[in-house]
């Protein structure tokens, strides 16, 4: 089961980083299939015009203030 849903915005720690302003906030388009163990989402930033494919291991929820 997915941890995260549609319309949910989250932060993408690009895995390696190690930089805190590497850290950018995305909104979860879609739920993809499972991979093995690997949950598996597709984002997008409204400062990309593309989207990206990313392990639920390399996402973060946003808290809601």
């Amino acid at each position: 089961m997915h941890k995260f849903k549609v319309g949910q915005m989250v932060d993408l720690i690009p895995p390696h980083s190690g930089h805190v302003g590497s850290v950018r906030t995305y909104k979860i388009l879609r739920l993809l299939p499972q991979v093995g163990a690997k949950r598996l989402y597709r984002i997008k930033t409204i400062m990309e015009p593309s989207e990206r494919i990313v392990e639920e291991s390399d996402l973060v929820g946003r808290s809601v203030a």
